[in-house]
C-alpha cells in the first residue's frame, strides 16, 4: 500500500509529500547487471526490467572471454556509441534500441557488446532522481554551469567530447574540486582548475571550465552523473541504493556503506593504476580468508579480457579489501545489491526442478542465490546433498548430511546466469538430481557469510524482518554439525542439527551455546562455538522468514490421522521441509518437480545420502498450504508430536 499523507512523525512533509501518495523506488528498477552471449549481425534482446524507452539512461557493457572494447549507449545520443577504454569519437550504429524492458541490439557485428559467441556483460542504468542523470551540452570556451535533474549533488561525473578525440575527465567528490581523474587512463589524479573551474557541483548544476575536454568552442559533450547517499528508495523513500566515497589503502580495510554492494568500481587515486569493475553477477564472492579474495575483474580503462583474483569482497554492510597500497587514497562508487522490493510471487524467489541433465542452464527465471542440488538416485558416492550458493562463489560445495568443510568441484554449479544455474558437466548430475533455486529477497531469504572470532560478535544481515529459521555451517574446520535455531523467544530458542536425526529441544540462550540473544531484523548475536563462531574460521548462515503468500516457517502438533497445514497461500506448496522436534526424526523435503499430488509423494532427507523414497503418500495438495498424513514411514503427524518445517508457494 503506498504511503500516504498523514500527521506527525510520519507526516507528509517528513516524506517529502503534499497530500499525494508517494510512490516508492526500488534499486532492481533503475539498475541491472545482466550475462548474455553475443549474437554479432543477428538481433539480441535483453530483458532486464529496466525502461529505458520512457526513463532514459545509460548501458554499458562489453565481452568477458575476448580482448574488446566497453561499449557505452545512452537515451540522449541514441545508437551511437562510445568507449570508455578510448579517447575515441563517438562511432554511429543503427542496431541499438532502448525499449521498456531493456534494450535491442542488431546489425552489431562489429560491435564489442555483442561480440558473437562471446560471454558479455552489460551494466543499465536508469536516470532516477537520487541515482544517476544524463546530460548534455555544446561548448562554448567560457566558465558556465550545466542543469541536470539528478535531484541531489553529483558526487560523481564522467564526461567525454563526443565530437573528436579526447579523454574521459572524471569528477569525484573525494577529490579536490580542482582535480580529476581519466576514466580511460592509469593516471592518478591531477590538478586542472579548468575542468570544473574549482567549483563543486550544487544539487542543480555543476561547473564548467574552459578545458576543450570539457567545454570547446562547438564541442559536444555528454555527462553521466552519479549520486551519493542520497536517500530516495525503499518504502519510506529514505534508503540510499548508491554512493561514492574513498577509503585510504592498507593490507585489509573495510567500508561501510550501510547495506551489501552488488556492483563497485574503484580506482587508485593516488598513483597510476588501473580501474577496477566488479560485480556479484560475474563473481563477488566471500572467500575462506582474506588473502583468498577472488572477485571477477573487468578495467574499463583496458580491452583486457576478465581476469579473477581481484582482492575485494562484499559484506551484509559494504564490502571489504585486501592488499590496497597503504597510506594512498582509493576512490569509489558502489551500488545496492537488490531486490529491493518485498516479492509476492513464490516462481519469483523459488524454482525446482527435476533432471538428469548434467550441463546447461537450468531455468529458475530470476538470479539464483542459493540452490540446494538433490540426488534422487544415491548414485553419486559423493557431494549428493550439495547446497552450493552465489556469495560463497561458483563450485563451492556444502554437503548439508555431513559435517565436511567446503569444497570445490570444478564440475558442479555455477553462477553465471540471470536466470538460473549453470551446470558444468563431468557426469556430476547425470544420474538424476531435483534443484531447488532461491533468490535473496526481504522478508523470504537471505544469507550471510562472516568469519569467526570465539567472542562475542554481532552479524548484520539483510533479511529485513525477524529470522524464524536459521541454518548455519562452520566452512572451514571439518567435525562441525549444520545447527538450525528456531522459535526465538525472549530467553529460550529451539535448536538441532540439519545433518542429524537428534531431537531438536527448547532450551536457554545459555544453554543451547550458539546465541546471546534472539537474532533481529537487522542482526544475529553469536557467542563462542564450534558451528557458528570458531575465531578465525568461516562461517555461512541461512535466514529464512514467513513473507505473506511466499513462504511460511510452520509449526505443528500431530493429530495421529490427517491435518491441513494452513501456509496462507493460494495455489499451495512447491516445496516443503518437515523435521520433528520433540523425537528423532529425518529433515524430509518434497517439492512439485517430484510430485506433491494426492497419491505418493517422492521424499529425500537431508541428513542422508540415500536414495528418494517414491512409495508413501505422506503429504497432499491444499490451496493453502499442504496436508500431511501420518504414516509409519515417516512419521510426520503423530499423535501430540511437535514439527517444525519451511514452505514455498
Amino acid at each position: 500500500m503506498p504511503l500516504q499523507a498523514t500527521s506527525g512523525a510520519a507526516s507528509q512533509d517528513a516524506f517529502g509529500g503534499n497530500g499525494v501518495a508517494v510512490v516508492p523506488n526500488y534499486i532492481e528498477e533503475v539498475f541491472s547487471t545482466y550475462l548474455y552471449t553475443g549474437t554479432g549481425a543477428t538481433t539480441q534482446t535483453i530483458t532486464n526490467g529496466i525502461d529505458l524507452s520512457t526513463k532514459g539512461g545509460m548501458v554499458w557493457g562489453r565481452p568477458r572471454d575476448v580482448s574488446s572494447d566497453f561499449s557505452v549507449f545512452d537515451s540522449i545520443r541514441g545508437s551511437d556509441w562510445l568507449r570508455t577504454n578510448s579517447i575515441g569519437v563517438q562511432n554511429s550504429n543503427t542496431g541499438f534500441s532502448m525499449l521498456t524492458t531493456g534494450f535491442s541490439m542488431a546489425n552489431m557485428s562489429t560491435s564489442s557488446m555483442n561480440f558473437n559467441g562471446s560471454a558479455c556483460v552489460s551494466w543499465t542504468f536508469r536516470k532516477q532522481p537520487k541515482f544517476f542523470d544524463v546530460v548534455s551540452w555544446t561548448g562554448n570556451s567560457a566558465n558556465r554551469t550545466i542543469s541536470h535533474s539528478l535531484g541531489s549533488v553529483p558526487a560523481c561525473i564522467i564526461v567525454k567530447r563526443t565530437d573528436v578525440n579526447s579523454a574521459w575527465q572524471v569528477y569525484h567528490r573525494s577529490l579536490a574540486n580542482t582535480e580529476y581523474l581519466v576514466l580511460n587512463s592509469t593516471a592518478a589524479a591531477a590538478t586542472g582548475a579548468t575542468r570544473w573551474n574549482s567549483t563543486t557541483p550544487t544539487s542543480s548544476v555543476f561547473s564548467l571550465g574552459t578545458d576543450a575536454s570539457v567545454n570547446a568552442s562547438a564541442g559536444t559533450y555528454v555527462a553521466y552523473l552519479f549520486a551519493h547517499d542520497a536517500g530516495g528508495f525503499g518504502l519510506t523513500g529514505t534508503d540510499n541504493v548508491i554512493s561514492c566515497g574513498s577509503v585510504v589503502g592498507a593490507s585489509q580495510v573495510e567500508v561501510n556503506l550501510g547495506y551489501e554492494p552488488q556492483w563497485i568500481l574503484v580506482k587508485n587515486a593516488s598513483s597510476a593504476q588501473d580501474w577496477w569493475l566488479v560485480d556479484n553477477m560475474r563473481g563477488l564472492p566471500v572467500q575462506d580468508t582474506s588473502s583468498a579474495y577472488n572477485a571477477s575483474n573487468l578495467r574499463p580503462n583496458l580491452s583486457d579480457a576478465e581476469t579473477t583474483g581481484f582482492s575485494i569482497a562484499p559484506s551484509a554492510t559494504g564490502f571489504k579489501a585486501n592488499v590496497l597500497t597503504a597510506s594512498q587514497t582509493y576512490i569509489y562508487i558502489a551500488i545496492r545489491r537488490g531486490p529491493m522490493k518485498v516479492p509476492t510471487l513464490g516462481t519469483s524467489v523459488f524454482s525446482t526442478t527435476s533432471t538428469s541433465t548434467d550441463t546447461g542452464t537450468i531455468t529458475s527465471n530470476f538470479p539464483t542465490d542459493m540452490v540446494l542440488s538433490l540426488d534422487r538416485t544415491a548414485g553419486q558416492a559423493a557431494f549428493n546433498r550439495m547446497l552450493q550458493d552465489r556469495l560463497r562463489g561458483d563450485f563451492k560445495i556444502l554437503d548439508t548430511s555431513t559435517t565436511n568443510a567446503e569444497n570445490s568441484n570444478s564440475s558442479s554449479v555455477s553462477f553465471n546466469s540471470n536466470t538460473g544455474i549453470v551446470l558444468n558437466g563431468g557426469g556430476v548430475y547425470s544420474n538424476g538430481f531435483v534443484h531447488e533455486q532461491f533468490r535473496r529477497a526481504p522478508s523470504f531469504f537471505d544469507e550471510v557469510c562472516y568469519t569467526g572470532t570465539g567472542s562475542a560478535l554481532t552479524v548484520s544481515h539483510n533479511l529485513a524482518a525477524v529470522p524464524e529459521l536459521i541454518i548455519g555451517k562452520n566452512r572451514t574446520t571439518v567435525g562441525n554439525n549444520w545447527p538450525v535455531l528456531f522459535n526465538f523467544a525472549s530467553t529460550t530458542m529451539n535448536y538441532g542439527f540439519l545433518n542429524l536425526t537428534n531431537s531438536c529441544p527448547n532450551d536457554t540462550y545459555a544453554n543451547v551455546g550458539v546465541f546471546s540473544a534472539a537474532p533481529t531484523s537487522t542482526s544475529m548475536f553469536l557467542i563462542s562455538s564450534g558451528s557458528m563462531n570458531t575465531s578465525t574460521n568461516n562461517h555461512v548462515a541461512y535466514l529464512f522468514a514467513t513473507c505473506a503468500g511466499v513462504s511460511k516457517v510452520f509449526s505443528y502438533t500431530g493429530n495421529g490421522s490427517s491435518q491441513t497445514i494452513n501456509c496462507g497461500f493460494t495455489a499451495g506448496s512447491r516445496f516443503v521441509m518437515i523435521k520433528r522436534t520433540d523425537s528423532t526424526g529425518d529433515w524430509y523435503v518434497w517439492d512439485t518437480a517430484r510430485g506433491i499430488i494426492a497419491g505418493n509423494d517422492p521424499h529425500l532427507s537431508l541428513n542422508t545420502t540415500a536414495a528418494e523414497v517414491t512409495t508413501d503418500d505422506t503429504i497432499d495438495t491444499d490451496n493453502t498450504g499442504f496436508v500431511v498424513n501420518q504414516l509409519s514411514a515417516t512419521n510426520v503427524n503423530v499423535t501430540s508430536a511437535t514439527y517444525i518445517g519451511l514452505a514455498v508457494a
